[in-house]
């Protein structure tokens, strides 16, 4: 059938209809190999859509007390707080001028913190719904709490990261390279930090000298920025992710590299020619199992790798159609969650490689989510300008 014919015969499909009387319906989800265009709509296995933002949603958090409430920030230059069961809008986080790309919840749920991409930071006490500080950085790149403290951390493209104590504003600053900061975490024990930076040098931080104790570059730092940073549960091991496609594993009390996680398949590929796009790939997320001794790395060019940490070794190869933008791993379990550029969202089991489930309702990549504690229910955020909220919970977990 020619294209026309094609065309004529999509507008008799309903893709709101259940399909139940449609023969064609099971053929269509699955004609269009792309999905996001055309079939993704056709499936939507969410069970709450929050459709507040007027353009694509960056970023999302759960408050980690409760587990009830989520903050959303977006293109729109707007944060909202709202209600996981029913997508209920608690309060928006007024104020902001430029995209929000960062937003979360302090460790006790008191405080949400939004950041725009200007560098605007704002804190609300969540109880009163009222602002209780803000503060202008540069450019923002990340952001982010401190596990036992009303502390907030937050790296920019100047190359500095801040720390303040919220909402009294204390300060201090520590200065990295002058080129951006591009990611950071701080560290289980809340005493040291790993903050990591677009000349392929990471640094830890002794947050309360405000020195740096180790500094990772040349050799045993990365070729390329570094996209992402994590910890495993002491602390013990810092993994690094890079655009050169090289993950690699620190011992973060002696500051050496113990060793380097590399695809061979993703060897860089031959540069492009005159008009040609370079087919580009690098580490995108990354994030260790507390159950078993393994990693995950998640890649743009689709691949999900789990690496065995005692034998320094590639456990499983999961490919995905599309880039992975971010991994989580289940708290309790060897499950790891992705999301990726074809909107949907999967969990596989680490132990096998096997997929054990895959959800959709995005018309449009995701470009962020959380899982909750006891992992039954994963939000998303998506540039479909929505975000929603899936029950992921099975019997047998």
């Amino acid at each position: 059938p020619s294209a026309d014919d094609l065309a004529d015969e999509m507008e008799d499909v309903d893709f709101d209809d259940e399909g139940a009387e449609e023969p064609d319906a099971e053929a269509w989800e699955t004609e269009d190999d792309e999905g996001v265009e055309d079939g993704m709509e056709a499936q939507d296995d969410s069970e709450v859509t929050f459709s507040l933002h007027s353009a694509s949603v960056f970023c999302v958090s759960l408050d980690p007390k409760t587990n009830t409430l989520a903050v959303t920030g977006g293109e729109d230059d707007k944060a909202f707080v709202w209600r996981v069961s029913d997508g209920e809008l608690l309060f928006e986080c007024s104020g902001h001028k430029d995209s929000v790309t960062c937003a979360g919840f302090s460790h006790d749920s008191v405080f949400v913190a939004t950041g725009d991409m200007s560098g605007l930071i704002k804190v609300w006490r969540v109880g009163t719904k009222e602002e209780v500080w803000s503060f202008e950085v540069g450019d923002l790149e990340w952001m982010e709490w401190h596990p036992q403290a009303h502390v907030l951390l937050a790296g920019t493209a100047d190359g500095n990261s801040w720390m303040w104590k919220i909402p009294s504003g204390d300060c201090k600053t520590f200065q990295g390279p002058a080129c951006p900061a591009t990611c950071g975490r701080i560290l289980p024990d809340g005493k040291r930090a790993v903050v990591g930076y677009e000349d392929g040098t990471m640094r830890i931080w002794d947050l309360k000298q405000g020195t740096s104790l180790h500094v990772l570059k040349g050799q045993d730092g990365h070729q390329d920025p570094l996209t992402c940073v994590a910890s495993n549960q002491d602390g013990s091991l810092i993994m690094t992710g890079s655009v050169d496609c090289h993950a690699k594993l620190v011992n973060s009390a002696t500051g050496k590299v113990v060793c380097v996680f590399k695809m061979e398949s993703m060897a860089p590929k031959a540069p492009a020619g005159k008009g040609e796009e370079a087919e580009s790939n690098s580490v995108e997320s990354l994030g260790f199992c507390n159950v078993m001794p393994l990693a995950a790395v998640g890649y743009l060019d689709g691949t999900l790798a789990i690496y065995d940490l005692s034998t320094q070794s590639l456990r499983h190869k999961c490919q995905h159609e599309s880039g992975i933008v971010q991994l989580l791993w289940e708290e309790s379990s060897a499950v790891v969650y992705t999301c990726s550029l074809d909107g949907a969202v999967r969990l596989w089991d680490a132990r096998s490689g096997k997929m054990i489930s895959e959800y959709r309702g995005h018309s449009a990549e995701i470009l962020d989510f959380a899982v909750n504690k006891d992992a039954s229910i994963v939000v998303t955020t998506s540039g479909d300008h929505q975000a929603k909220v899936f029950c992921v919970q099975r019997p047998d977990r």
